[in-house]
């Protein structure tokens, strides 16, 4: 069983275990001995204070392993996987806890095809972590100074998303832009210069402890209201690392990732190249997609929560288009991982190519109610374990049958187990939502 690697690589409060120095450094040495292809890696990362000092430290550590790293500055986490197989990098890696709060941070590898690192290899990168941990001291592990980011990466990244919408314009549009105040503050601006239209970049003025506070995806709502008090066209939000992105529509309505999964897929089964009319979501994409998808003639398959796992399951099936409801879409085409920015870019492209707005592609798309209760939890044992628990899920279950879904999991990269419930009838989806998760916070909560 992993310990340190989660859904999307490793992520804690920065300085704390297993974010302090010398794990980090572990985890350079470790990954350094793991490259095949190349020993060459490069390494992007987002706003956030530690992510300069982490970045030092792994790359010390890197080194020790007999690696080198190529700094790209501060980017987002599709750029990294884009250039890390563009280039023939050995590994990619970004530091990046993306949309939690500017005290935590993360690293996340990508291997030399683009792709996130399968859960095999994390394993043997987690063991030989350990075995490091037990030798190292203190006094092996000083950083070096950071190396000077080479800013033609971040250039070609824009350049390679510019290229999938060549014809792309916004004339008479007015679009705004919530940047997070995280890395896609770094390209936004450059990305969207010379489209046409009004383009309004808000949240974009990074100071270390800003990113995701009150905006970005996280806050889907704040580019909503923006939409809406200066009747803009629409409006696109990212979270930290800008690998996922959510939108508003004309009305100031938030369009999450299952409405883009529909119109995409339209779009791509209109012009025929909806591989096998089918669409790859998870167990968290409300039922209202499925049957919006059907009328359509498109099929949607679920896989666990996490663009890695949607991705194995696109690749089983041979899907073209998949993604999570929040905003991690998968253009397999086109990217290795979830790109926010290639998902505006594309979703601007629907808009332009339809002359529909975002209002009108979404408008059948009647989503069923949904509750989302997080429990704090001390440690993440099985729930069939729990007598208690399962007896509520099972009753829960079968009093909602046909009608509505129950979906209990843990959080890949917190301390939370997520009771989802979703229901023609709220009431009782609520009620058996805060049942569940009373159930679960007396066996197992704080």
């Amino acid at each position: 069983m992993r310990k340190l690697f989660g859904t999307d690589g490793i992520r804690a409060v920065a300085g704390e275990s297993p974010l302090d120095p010398k794990t980090i450094y572990a985890v350079g040495l470790a990954l350094a001995h793991s490259l095949t292809s190349s020993k060459e890696v490069l390494l992007g990362m987002d706003t956030r204070e530690s992510s300069e000092w982490i970045a030092a430290t792994l790359i010390a550590g890197l080194n020790a392993g007999g690696a080198t790293a190529r700094l790209a500055g501060v980017i987002t986490t599709p750029a990294v996987a884009y250039l890390a197989r563009k280039h023939g990098f050995g590994a990619g890696i970004v530091i990046s806890a993306s949309h939690n709060p500017w005290q935590d941070n993360g690293i996340k590898l990508f291997g030399p095809d683009g792709y996130k690192l399968s859960d095999e290899i994390e394993l043997a990168i987690e063991d030989e972590i350990f075995r490091h941990l037990a030798t190292l001291t203190h006094d092996s592990i000083a950083a070096d100074k950071l190396l000077e980011p080479d800013e033609s990466y971040r250039a070609e990244y824009i350049q390679f998303l510019r290229a999938q919408v060549p014809d792309l314009s916004l004339d008479g549009k007015t679009i705004v832009v919530d940047c997070a105040n995280g890395a896609a503050s770094s390209v936004a601006a450059q990305l969207f210069a010379g489209l046409g239209g009004e383009i309004r970049i808000t949240h974009a003025s990074p100071n270390g402890r800003n990113i995701n506070e009150g905006c970005g995806a996280l806050h889907p709502k704040v580019v909503a209201a923006e939409v809406a008090a200066s009747h803009a066209s629409m409006g696109i939000t990212f979270d930290g690392d800008a690998d996922r992105s959510l939108f508003a529509d004309e009305h100031g309505k938030v369009v999450n990732g299952d409405a883009v999964m529909l119109l995409a897929a339209r779009d791509l089964k209109s012009r025929g190249q909806l591989a096998n009319d089918t669409v790859v979501a998870t167990t968290m994409s409300n039922m209202g997609l499925e049957a919006a998808l059907k009328r359509s003639g498109i099929r949607m398959l679920r896989a666990p929560v996490g663009d890695k796992y949607v991705l194995e399951e696109m690749r089983a099936s041979g899907a073209s288009l998949g993604g999570e409801q929040s905003g991690h879409i998968l253009f397999p085409q086109l990217s290795t991982t979830g790109d926010g920015l290639q998902t505006a870019l594309a979703v601007l492209n629907v808009l332009h190519t339809s002359g529909q707005s975002l209002a009108e592609l979404t408008a059948d798309l009647k989503v069923f109610p949904q509750v989302i209760v997080n429990v704090k939890v001390r440690e993440k044992k099985p729930l069939d374990g729990f007598p208690a628990i399962v007896a509520t899920i099972t009753a829960a279950e079968e009093e909602l049958k046909d009608t509505g879904r129950v979906v209990i999991r843990y959080s890949g990269t917190e301390a939370l187990a997520r009771v989802m419930i979703e229901a023609e009838d709220e009431a009782r989806m609520k009620h058996h939502a805060e049942a569940i998760a009373d159930a679960i916070r007396t066996e197992l909560g704080i």
